[in-house]
């Protein structure tokens, strides 16, 4: 079997940081087993924030509205075609594995990637969607144009990837947050596309999160915390990766890093829940005081957390006929808790300062997240070389 980066043995903070993950994810995973009005929201939210941060982090931006317009399959706001088609591309391999990694019988192979990376470039048959690349690829800092990374030759593709899902169902008994992250490191390094390497790999990583079946992956997956922290992320693989396909080299720095991006997004998901809560709360409250349908609380809920609303997805979610759901979003409009911009067709709605007061006032109270390493980003830096923003040729 082809050799591969190896997992490496763990220290006893590393020991350490993993229990306080799972005593986190666990307590996560308690609250949503308790039904809550606010967890569709959080679990749509989420979603989209790894559909956002992943896509970043290759150069596709858009907004957090258009990230939730993607969730929920309406058209964007403000992206441009080429990126909808690329954002929309993650969003349905998102989808399938978060649908089915978890299910009984569900088997990763060669093929189960190649159909994801269809899955995420079928748009454009010229990146050869679902196909291993036929020659050398690199990779380069664009901002200089040096050559940072070199993958493995060609030939060696097929076998490094069916090595890669073997060790996968072998190593089911290392920790589901150690094995994602090897699994992440190596199909990133050997690079067996032509395009989509990165958002492949961050998608295993979370395929893998999904078989461990005890926190939802929507929560579990590190993709947003990576897309608001990309240089650190080249950064390590620089430093792990030196160069070129190393696999003998030590990937200590690049499981650290992973487990620290988990304890950081845990975190962020434990105080999200808990404002949720909070949330839930005063817009029960408000609903109440101006006589608003129960229904709407949820619409409410979506507006504080920066969605933009829109009466076609309100209407389908909720289940209502047009006219019905036109007359609730009026309603919230008079009792001036949702702003309306535009007209017809392109009409959205979003949160007025008095319906954004409870949230913001919360917000401003918020403690810093702990760092779990607190030494260890200055260690990569000094294992790593300068590293901007990275391109494949």
């Amino acid at each position: 079997m082809p050799a591969l980066f190896r997992t490496p043995d763990l220290d006893l903070d590393d020991d350490r940081v993993l229990y306080d993950i799972h005593a986190m994810r666990s307590a996560l995973a308690t609250v949503l087993r308790a039904p809550r009005r606010w967890t569709g929201g959080l679990r749509r939210s989420a979603q989209a924030q790894a559909i956002r941060g992943s896509n970043s982090i290759e150069g596709y931006v858009v907004s957090e509205q258009d990230a939730l317009a993607a969730v929920d399959d309406d058209e964007p706001l403000t992206a441009d075609q080429r990126t909808w088609a690329e954002i929309v591309g993650y969003r349905r391999v998102l989808t399938y594995v978060l649908q089915l990694a978890s299910t009984p019988g569900f088997r990763l192979d060669a093929m189960t990637l190649r159909s994801m990376h269809f899955m995420l470039l079928e748009h454009d048959l010229s990146k050869s969607p679902g196909q291993y690349r036929p020659g050398v690829v690199y990779v380069q800092d664009e901002a200089t144009g040096q050559t940072v990374y070199e993958a493995p030759d060609s030939d060696a593709v097929p076998s490094l990837v069916d090595a890669l899902a073997q060790r996968l169902e072998v190593d089911r008994g290392t920790d589901p947050l150690v094995r994602g992250a090897m699994a992440h490191l190596n199909l990133v390094m050997v690079h067996p596309f032509r395009d989509g390497n990165g958002r492949m790999a961050r998608a295993l990583q979370t395929l893998v999160l999904a078989q461990d079946d005890v926190l939802e992956p929507s929560f579990s997956s590190i993709e947003e915390w990576l897309g608001r922290n990309t240089e650190d992320y080249y950064r390590v693989l620089a430093a792990t990766g030196h160069g070129a396909w190393r696999p003998e080299r030590d990937a200590h720095l690049w499981v650290k890093f992973c487990l620290r991006a988990h304890h950081m997004q845990a975190q962020t998901q434990t105080r999200r829940f808990r404002e949720a809560e909070e949330l839930w709360t005063a817009i029960d409250a408000l609903v109440t005081d101006h006589g608003l349908p129960e229904r709407t609380a949820d619409l409410l809920f979506d507006a504080v957390r920066g969605a933009r609303v829109q009466r076609p997805s309100y209407a389908r979610r909720a289940g209502l006929e047009d006219r019905t759901a036109t007359r609730d979003l009026g309603r919230l409009v008079d009792a001036g808790l949702l702003h309306p911009h535009g007209q017809t067709r392109g009409r959205y709605y979003e949160a007025t300062e008095r319906l954004m007061h409870p949230f913001l006032a919360m917000r401003s109270g918020r403690r810093p997240l702990e760092d779990p390493f607190p030494d260890l980003m200055d260690e990569i830096r000094r294992a790593s070389p300068p590293v901007t923003e990275a391109r494949t040729v």
